[in-house]
């Protein structure tokens, strides 16, 4: 059944989320761990470099430190990432940190231009999560921002949406005279 002009456009703004440009950035990034094993070995300088204090201290208490520093890395990238930039703009590595709640869920702590960056895009939090494998380390971050959160608050339900037109338009349909009705005059 063909649809009319008016019914289509009715379904398809019910159904249609927009949402605001640079309101949510996403980044994701993978490190192998067999290369982050070669560049610590290499260059011993570059974990002082790129971690903090804290990151170093939970990374080589472990067994295999290269998996956490790798997953930290990711995480740094990541991270970036979400922020639309990269290693550039006078962002530095330990300007992101990678800390670690009681509980043992990971967040970020960013200073430096890494936090000016944020604040110009009105960064309210950055959802972290890490994981690896025997080869690899993952990160996934998201930049949830005010707007972000604002159109949030002001985007309908679509379904509630397509509901309530549905029945403005059963609401027409019944207001319509029947097919077999005929009308005196």
């Amino acid at each position: 059944m063909a649809r009319s002009k008016k019914s289509q456009a009715i379904v398809d703004g019910a159904l249609s989320m927009a949402v605001p440009d640079d309101s949510v950035g996403l980044g994701v990034d993978i490190v192998e761990i067999a290369r982050m094993r070669k560049i610590m070995d290499r260059s011993p300088t570059f974990v002082e470099k790129t971690y903090s204090a804290a990151e170093r201290a939970y990374c080589d208490e472990h067994t295999h430190p290269e998996v956490h520093y790798a997953t930290r890395f990711a995480a740094k990238e990541a991270v970036l990432k979400a922020l639309g930039t990269g290693f550039s703009g006078g962002v530095h590595p330990l300007d992101i940190e990678v800390r670690r709640t009681n509980k043992g869920r990971p967040y970020v702590v960013l200073t430096g231009r890494a936090r000016e960056i944020a604040r110009e895009q009105g960064v309210r939090e950055i959802p972290l999560s890490l994981s690896f494998t025997h080869t690899d380390a993952v990160a996934c971050a998201m930049t949830i921002t005010e707007d972000s959160i604002a159109a949030q608050e002001r985007r309908r339900d679509p379904m509630e949406e397509l509901t309530k037109q549905f029945k403005e338009a059963r609401t027409m349909l019944d207001d319509l005279p029947a097919s077999g009705d005929s009308k005196s005059e």
